[in-house]
């Protein structure tokens, strides 16, 4: 079984920690969970970052068009490399030349419960239903609330392009639903800034 060191060789890989200011995952310490969040992430291309604390890291997602609370958004979910749950609290600016350059903000988090059965309706390990291509959740964040779910619809498992998920929200009752906002206007959970008040505070 891969240990924490080992899922996070990838991501330890792609950054200069004497310049970036994200956190190296060597400091983790008790988390209660499972936690989610949702970073939008102003980069070469303009982003959401979806992760799900599994285990001791961050199972994570680029949403290029954000998540959405309404049924009928299906929303391309690509996997990028596990994270450390200290990437939860990450809020900045990433270095230009750096993997990732570009503005941070924590658009929404919380917590999530596992949801995954199988045919027989008993409840499967999370990490082994996200393995096998489809895991529910439901969030209990700020702005994200309800059931969710996860589903590959292309690729064997194996990060990369070609390995293409679904995010997409549960129909319950009669809620409203209202997509994902602007990014530029969307606001920090933690700091109520925006994209481009944290990058003039972070260049002061």
């Amino acid at each position: 079984m891969a240990t924490d060191d080992d899922r996070l060789r990838e991501y330890r890989g792609k950054r200069d920690f004497g310049r970036t200011r994200e956190p190296s995952g060597r400091e983790a310490g008790a988390v209660a969970g499972p936690r989610f969040v949702v970073q939008i992430h102003d980069a070469r291309r303009m982003h959401f970052d979806f992760r799900l604390q599994v285990g001791d890291v961050l199972r994570s997602w680029s949403v290029p068009k954000g998540p959405s609370d309404d049924p009928h958004d299906k929303r391309l979910a690509v996997p990028t490399e596990d994270h450390p749950l200290e990437y939860e609290d990450f809020e900045g600016v990433i270095p230009r030349g750096e993997y990732g350059g570009g503005t941070v903000i924590v658009w929404d988090r919380g917590t999530y419960e596992p949801l995954s059965h199988d045919r027989r309706g008993r409840p499967v390990d999370f990490a082994e239903s996200l393995e096998r291509g489809h895991a529910t959740f439901r969030l209990h964040g700020s702005k994200l609330r309800g059931e969710y779910a996860l589903t590959r619809f292309r690729g064997d498992g194996e990060r990369g392009e070609e390995n293409a998920w679904l995010l997409v929200k549960k129909a319950e009752g009669h809620a409203a639903a209202h997509g994902t906002p602007d990014p530029r206007r969307a606001r920090s959970v933690t700091t109520g800034r925006t994209l481009a008040q944290v990058a003039a505070d972070d260049g002061r």
